[in-house]
């Protein structure tokens, strides 16, 4: 299926251009800081008031990867609610497409910074999830090898012909993965962050979302910040 192609401690896997990795041999689809009920959470605290649709918008893209790929296994890279009083307030007919989606499937919540706890929804809830020779989990771990991970919800600025571009991007290395947010409602740090710099290796590329997948490396980004 469309998407950038490559291959991570033998696993073949493919960068989506929705933000979600797909392992075909494993049937698993893997999505990561979903961030549902984040506008709900933001009124709660007085913020900004955004329109409520964000809940929905999301659960639809990954209903839409999920026929797409015929994914047996669900992976939730944590951050799949804003925070646990947006799961307990997801309202009913979110509930509903969840328990839909997660039918005859196999389902794992990796616990976020932001979802750390017990959710009351079904699936399995664990801190890191293991499957073959990869190992899903929220925040990157610095020595690690065969790691998906999420969390900083990594974008690349791309300029062309006097334009700039900024997309939601997988930043991957011979090591590890960091997938982009697959909410509708969620920020981003520059992928020529330190931060990131520091976890990707002189090897790693960035995959940008969107159609087509465009696939960059970040070696020019690693020198203009050594400058």
């Amino acid at each position: 299926m469309n998407g950038h192609s490559f291959t991570l401690q033998g696993a073949a896997l493919v960068a989506l251009p929705t933000g979600a990795l797909w392992w075909p041999s494993e049937a698993a689809l893997a999505v990561s800081d979903l961030h549902l009920g984040r506008s709900e959470r933001y009124a709660r605290r007085g913020g900004a008031l955004l329109p409520p649709y964000e809940t929905q918008d999301t659960l639809h893209r990954l209903d839409a990867d999920i026929q797409a790929t015929g994914a047996r296994t669900v992976l939730c890279l944590g951050d799949s609610f804003d925070d646990l009083a947006a799961a307990d307030a997801l309202h009913e007919t979110a509930r509903l497409w969840l328990a839909r989606l997660m039918a005859g499937r196999r389902w794992l919540w990796v616990e976020g910074n932001h979802d750390p706890g017990p959710i009351d929804l079904p699936g399995s809830h664990l801190a890191v999830a293991r499957l073959g020779p990869l190992t899903f989990r929220h925040i990157a771990m610095p020595d690690e090898t065969g790691e998906i991970s999420g969390h900083y919800h990594p974008k690349f600025t791309l300029s062309a012909r006097g334009h700039r571009v900024t997309r939601p991007c997988f930043l991957i290395d011979s090591a590890r993965v960091i997938l982009p947010a697959y909410g509708t409602y969620t920020g981003g740090l520059s992928s020529a962050d330190p931060a990131l710099l520091s976890l990707i290796g002189r090897d790693g590329i960035a995959v940008l979302t969107g159609a087509p997948s465009v696939a960059v490396p970040l070696s020019p980004q690693r020198a203009t910040t050594a400058s």
